[in-house]
């Protein structure tokens, strides 16, 4: 698994594979697990992917600058639409990435939090 974060743009791109993602989604669930990154140590690698669980409704993506650590914390609802679409991600065999940004009335992302990038296992656009 790769996790840059990209010092222009302020998001992190997540590159793994389909088994990777999955298990990044059954941490997310979860709300406990930490998956480690296989980033060289280039300018914006992280070391991983931490979850946590919150009592606090909604769920926060923050780059944990101090451990080089993209933290996930939420409720469970909240943790359980990101894992399904990261399983979703991790399942979908015609390519292509999504994108994971707060933006107003957001249905789970908590205002503040971090963009993801998630590109598929399965390579480029898809071919629908």
């Amino acid at each position: 698994m790769r996790l840059v974060l990209d010092p222009v743009l302020g998001e992190v791109e997540l590159t793994a594979s389909a088994e990777e993602l999955a298990a990044v989604a059954s941490a997310v669930a979860r709300g406990d697990g930490f998956m480690g990154s296989t980033s060289s140590a280039a300018t914006g690698a992280l070391a991983g992917i931490e979850a946590r669980r919150s009592s606090r409704s909604g769920v926060r993506i923050e780059v944990d600058v101090s451990r080089h650590t993209l933290v996930i914390c939420g409720d469970p609802g909240g943790r359980a639409i990101l894992a399904d679409n990261l399983r979703a991600m991790a399942t979908a065999e015609d390519g292509g990435h999504l994108h994971v940004d707060y933006f107003p009335e957001h249905p789970y992302l908590l205002e503040g939090s971090a963009s993801i990038v998630v590109n598929s296992p399965h390579g480029g656009m898809p071919t629908r």
